[in-house]
């Protein structure tokens, strides 16, 4: 199964066969396009030269936030994220060896302890690891019992809700809409509070 996410093929192929650089994908979407975040992870493999968790994770600061600054930049807050990415994969290489899929496979997890080994790692609070679930259940053939259960609400099959949701342009519109109308929501709520 290949992912379609970013709208650029080698970007998404990256994705698709690299678990870590989907990780990091999920961790870099905040506050900026999916297209952008997901895409993210090709621009740091481009940049310093390969995607390895320990590399990662003892690459020197300064010089990583600087990859991530390189016009178009990973994200819009290049140097916040780099530091997130480097925890990430700090995290990854001391608990997992290193092996980002690890965190699904190892010991065959049900959907509840995925999604406890994601909430902590740094930067995946619940929402994020639920997300992150429901894409793996979704799309990259993680059956672990309960994972959609876990994953609430963004398990939920024929939903468009996330990330997990997208793969194709059809798709991404309706999740976007879908977006745009829980921000109205929360704006109207925020209002009337």
């Amino acid at each position: 199964m290949t992912l379609h996410i970013t709208g650029d093929a080698d970007a998404d192929e990256l994705l698709t066969n690299d678990p870590l650089a989907l990780i990091i994908g999920m961790l870099l979407d905040q506050q900026i396009t999916m297209e952008t975040a997901f895409s993210g992870p090709a621009k740091i493999r481009d940049r310093i030269g390969g995607l390895d968790a320990a590399a990662i994770a003892s690459y020197d600061p300064e010089q990583f936030a600087a990859a991530f600054s390189q016009t178009p930049s990973v994200h819009r807050f290049p140097g916040a994220m780099a530091a997130r990415v480097q925890a990430l994969c700090a995290a990854i290489a001391e608990e997992w060896g290193g092996d980002a899929s690890a965190i699904w496979t190892r010991d065959h997890p049900n959907g509840r302890e995925v999604l406890r080994r994601l909430k902590a790692l740094p930067g995946f609070g619940e929402q994020k690891a639920k997300i992150f679930l429901a894409l793996l259940g979704k799309q990259c053939g993680y059956t672990g019992e309960g994972w959609r259960q876990a994953s609430t609400p963004y398990g939920d099959a024929g939903a468009y809700r996330s990330v997990a949701d997208i793969t194709s342009p059809m798709s991404l519109a309706k999740v976007r809409e879908y977006k745009k109308a829980m921000k109205q929501a929360a704006a109207r709520a925020k209002g009337e509070g």
